[in-house]
């Protein structure tokens, strides 16, 4: 696997805590008509800690995507610092579709975790399988890594500017920080393709079926002559 030397990492997001005496379902439909939205802190070998996070940094947050697991902190009032965390779990809503309760794990520079990172294309413009009217397949959105909680790349870029159609895009081509590992290591999976458009596959199945019709319509005008030929063309009394 490739090894890069520049990475962007992700930006750092700060979420105000404060701890939460009320727990269960009451108490937690209680905290969410305050203002707040419950969670819980674990990690780090120190017990569970049960927290409420201010609802609209969350709501914000979360609309902006930034609530997938990656470096964050927690400012915890009357506490030297800011802890670092990793979003582990967020519950929805299921109506709205917004949080309603989100755990944070506490991490250091020696917690390495397993999580997916977004893949951004680049150059699709001058691609030529593109510009001939192909389409970018995308098979993985997301790769899975091994890394530090704390260097966790923002996301991965894959150059598609030299693919044509039928070309693909493999694991192999993405550069990864030091320390951090693929997921997946016993193949080079397929992270795109450029696919034909559909226009052409069309036609061209078209033309497959056309050729097997004419192939089919063939072989029966053969088995019709050596029936007659054997004399098994006509009925028989």
């Amino acid at each position: 696997m490739r090894k890069g030397r520049d990475f962007e990492m992700a930006d750092v997001d700060v979420y105000y805590c404060e701890p939460r005496a009320d727990t269960g379902d009451g108490g937690a439909r209680k905290t969410r008509r305050e203002g707040w939205i419950p969670g819980v802190l674990y990690g780090g070998g120190e017990d569970p800690v049960a927290i409420r996070l201010k609802a609209n940094e969350i709501n914000n947050a979360y609309k902006r995507g930034r609530l997938r697991p990656q470096l964050a902190k927690i400012d915890v009032p009357g506490e030297d610092g800011q802890q670092p965390v990793i979003p582990r779990d967020v519950q929805l809503h299921p109506v709205k579709g917004m949080p309603v309760h989100v755990d944070f794990m506490r991490v250091d520079e020696k917690t390495r975790i397993n999580v997916e990172v977004p893949v951004r294309f680049l150059n699709e413009e001058v691609s030529p399988g593109l510009k001939r009217g192909g389409v970018l397949n995308v098979v993985r959105h997301a790769v899975e890594i091994y890394a530090p909680a704390t260097a966790i790349p923002n996301h991965f870029d894959v150059d598609v500017g030299a693919l044509d159609i039928g070309d693909a895009a493999h694991a192999s081509v993405i550069d990864l920080p030091d320390g951090v590992a693929l997921v997946t290591t016993d193949r080079d999976f397929t992270i795109a393709t450029i696919a034909a458009p559909s226009a052409v596959r069309s036609a061209d199945d078209g033309e497959e079926e056309e050729a097997a019709g004419e192939a089919a319509e063939g072989e029966g005008e053969e088995e019709a002559k050596a029936d007659a030929e054997n004399g098994d063309g006509g009925d028989k009394e």
